[in-house]
């Protein structure tokens, strides 16, 4: 599995996650789900997210993407 697929995946569960949370919880947890979006949406533009470096430091294989 490769960075790109990692990250995506990550991102998507945390985002379904914290819906759940939100719905059941607390609506605060859609700030998470916004610092997630957020956070994608920047990597769009920029190439960089703070995940792939610690993934790269694991031994993941690179992507395309990151």
């Amino acid at each position: 599995m490769t960075i790109d697929r990692i990250v995506f995946a990550v991102a998507g569960s945390f985002i379904l996650i914290s819906l759940l949370l939100a719905h059941y919880h607390s609506e605060l947890w859609l700030w998470f789900t916004a610092f997630v979006g957020a956070n994608l949406l920047q990597s769009a533009f920029t190439g960089f997210c703070p995940m792939t470096i610690i993934l790269k430091k694991m031994g993941f294989k690179s992507g395309c993407a990151f």
